[in-house]
């Protein structure tokens, strides 16, 4: 049996494994599971980094503990300390990673993309000089202030602010206990970035996310290539990014949706940010509802609804909701059309959403082709030991 206490060199709290467990980690998986654990020390705490061991003392990783189905989130496979250096390192590197993608006219993007990363429960966005941090664990929360001036070493004088805005993505009693502030300077917000040389508005304090979807870069780009003279209805459309694309390459017209007010008046800015509003008319509407009873049609729809489902004992609510919404819509393609239709829900994985979207074409009888199977931007990494971080999944129809 080995000891518990007393006995770990580093003085890190540990946890040991069940005798055959440790072959995830070997597979680099970034999670412990609750039920992989046989024994760990005494008065572990909700966010302390913690070390985790086989059956026979071998040391395996290290990362954050929260007292959960997820015990350990892994930020490390060495024997290193968790310091500004680490930090340093990891963000280094996801900065090389995005300094490899050539974003072109772009000054907004992911820079840390948790599990795609190496770095679970983290993510950071920037947007023209600000990093806007958030921490979906207590461990990452406690480690902001090192995060930050890992970020002032990376970015340089770039780095104009750092913001952290993590009180909505925070577990529990903690969050309560939390405030989204300023770490390092401070930016007025709206603040204007820029995007494949369109111009937006971003408001991290105020606006969902971070912000910005910055997910949909690529997929917002594949829009303007089919846009040009066509008729286009974007529906959920928040700040109006797939209707500024649009608009940008020449559609002859674009009608943005969504049900919140404040979204519809930041997209509104958005499209006169970009001297685009002579071809616009935005709508402040359940999307749902007013679906169902217009009757226009368009030569392209995008639907980009936020997640229906995000636990599994509410995917099969989803699914319908989802089957329904592409019935509707699809109904609302001209034949010849588009439909560009998106899921962010997790836990419809990839094969489920395509399968939503065939029966909703066999319900409304129309013949559909696939011409894009499409995904979150590069800038949004996918670890290969963690494929549960492909969370976007998008569909480009041709509806006959």
């Amino acid at each position: 049996m080995i000891p518990l206490k007393n006995t770990n060199s580093s003085a890190i709290p540990r946890l040991i494994l069940n005798k055959g467990r440790e072959e995830a980690l070997k597979r680099l998986h970034p999670w412990v599971f609750s039920g992989a654990i046989a024994k760990q020390d005494d008065d572990i705490q909700d966010g302390d980094t913690v070390e985790v061991v086989s059956s026979r003392g071998e040391f395996l990783a290290r990362g954050h503990y929260h007292d959960g189905s997820i015990k350990v989130r892994l930020l490390t496979y060495e024997e290193e300390a968790i310091d500004v250096d680490f930090w340093v390192n990891k963000l280094q590197n996801a900065f090389q990673t995005r300094n490899d993608l050539l974003l072109h006219d772009t000054n907004c993007y992911r820079l840390v993309h948790g599990e795609g990363d190496g770095l679970p429960g983290l993510v950071v966005d920037i947007y023209n000089g600000v990093a806007v941090v958030q921490a979906h664990t207590i461990g990452m929360h406690r480690c902001l202030g090192d995060i930050s001036e890992a970020l002032k070493k990376v970015l340089g004088e770039t780095l104009v602010a750092v913001y952290s805005k993590s009180r909505d993505t925070l577990p529990g009693q903690y969050a309560s206990q939390s405030t989204n502030e300023y770490l390092f300077g401070e930016v007025p917000t709206p603040h204007e970035v820029l995007e494949n040389g369109r111009k937006f508005w971003v408001n991290w304090e105020s606006g969902q996310k971070t912000g910005f979807f910055l997910d949909q870069r690529e997929n917002r780009q594949l829009l303007a290539h089919y846009s040009k003279g066509k008729t286009v209805m974007n529906a959920f459309s928040y700040s109006g990014g797939f209707s500024v694309y649009a608009l940008s390459a020449a559609a002859e017209s674009v009608l943005s949706i969504d049900v919140s007010g404040k979204a519809m008046s930041l997209c509104d800015e958005n499209i006169a940010l970009n001297d685009q509003t002579d071809r616009h008319h935005s709508l402040t509407e359940d999307v749902m509802k007013w679906i169902k009873t217009s009757e226009e049609t368009y030569d392209i729809v995008v639907l980009d609804p936020p997640a229906f489902a995000k636990s599994l004992s509410a995917r099969h609510r989803a699914v319908q909701g989802y089957k329904r919404l592409n019935a509707e819509s699809i109904a609302k393609v001209k034949p010849g059309g588009l439909l560009f239709t998106f899921s962010c829900s997790q836990v419809v994985d990839r094969e489920l959403f395509y399968n939503t979207v065939v029966a909703a074409c066999m319900e409304v009888g129309r013949k559909a082709r696939v011409l894009h199977q499409l995904t979150q931007g590069p800038d949004h990494p996918v670890n290969v030991f963690h494929p549960e971080g492909s969370y976007l999944k998008g569909l480009i129809l041709r509806i006959d």
